[in-house]
């Protein structure tokens, strides 16, 4: 068994590029009965990632992967606790804070995620071709708050951008207004080298409503041919 990850902690903070989802801002937060802006989903998961990639280093950022779903907001400045705990073969990261009730995000890190398989039917989304770099580059933990130098030494992309990719193509073809990441399948397939580009392919396979109305999305990504990553995606795309 892969060693249990250490537990770590952080301040959390929004991304400037987050402000185009009203909901990372105050004033949008508060419009939709939140105390202040929430910290976006994929940063908390980001924070998620570092006691597992410490533990687990290049063989997981290269091949591992695991759910991550979030529970209760995390709001901009909570203090977040990474906590690590076994689960069989997978361990489990909570995201704890200081609000009245936890955990506010769990992610069950896998050491070897599946291999990737073809979209389910459903909604074709228009494909994106987005160049790794900047807000999808090696640091985005490091924007974030997150000294762990690990990515930029490297010179590969963060594992934390593979969902926001996802949430982009939620953010300009699926959402309506203020929407939420909710929960994602992440799997890793290989390393991608910063600076490189992503052919970003997505379909809606499902709508449901529950507390608004929801879409889970299949995501595959590519770069030069080959499957870096392939999740499935879940967001609130329609606030009630």
């Amino acid at each position: 068994m892969n060693a249990l990850p250490a537990p770590w902690s952080i301040t959390a903070q929004n991304l400037p590029e987050h402000a185009r989802n009203a909901i990372h801002t105050d004033a949008g937060a508060q419009a939709a009965g939140f105390p202040r802006a929430l910290v976006a989903g994929v940063t908390t998961y980001a924070y998620l990632t570092h006691p597992v990639a410490a533990a687990w280093g290049l063989d997981w950022v290269a091949s591992g992967g695991g759910e991550v779903r979030f529970r209760r907001p995390v709001f901009d400045g909570d203090i977040v606790r990474c906590v690590p705990t076994a689960d069989g073969d997978a361990h489990v990261i909570d995201a704890v804070t200081d609000q009245p009730e936890q955990p506010r995000a769990t992610f069950r890190a896998v050491p070897v995620s599946d291999e990737a398989v073809a979209m389910r039917p459903g909604e074709p989304l228009l494909p994106r071709s987005i160049r790794l770099e900047g807000e999808w580059g090696a640091d985005y933990g490091e924007r974030a708050g997150d000294d762990f130098a690990l990515y930029r030494e490297h010179g590969i992309v963060h594992p934390a951008v593979w969902p926001a990719l996802a949430n982009h193509i939620v953010h300009t073809q699926v959402a309506r207004g203020s929407w939420i990441h909710t929960r994602s399948i992440v799997r890793h397939h290989a390393l991608a080298a910063a600076g490189a580009t992503a052919d970003v392919q997505a379909t809606v396979v499902r709508r449901f409503e529950s507390h608004g109305e929801r879409a889970v999305l299949d995501v595959r990504i590519e770069v030069d041919s080959l499957v870096v990553a392939t999740l499935e995606h879940e967001a609130i795309v329609a606030l009630p």
